[in-house]
């Protein structure tokens, strides 16, 4: 059996005062779609172009369940979260393989 890799992100606003909680099975991609308005009606209604934390799975299952369980903290827990890995919360786009 081969499991389908998977990443949960959040990609935020230049403030940092809404954030957005997704999973894909191809976060490069993924990304791309949401700067060029092909991503979450959300995302570019409220201009949430930075991406300021992803998590890698090995199995999309378990980023499905990890997007759920993040979909339900509190605001704060987010924040902590995403700095905990990115204190200054920068905009990782820049990181990835592309």
């Amino acid at each position: 059996m081969v499991f389908k890799q998977g990443y949960v992100y959040i990609m935020s606003n230049q403030y940092r005062t809404t954030f957005y909680i997704g999973v894909t099975s191809n976060l490069d991609s993924r990304v791309w779609q949401h700067l060029n308005g092909d991503g979450s009606v959300f995302v570019k209604k409220y201009l949430l172009f930075d991406l300021v934390y992803y998590e890698h799975f090995d199995c999309i299952e378990d980023a499905i369940a990890r997007e759920k369980q993040l979909k339900n903290w509190h605001k704060q827990w987010k924040v902590d979260l995403i700095q905990s890995v990115n204190p200054e919360m920068q905009d990782l786009k820049d990181t990835l393989n592309s």
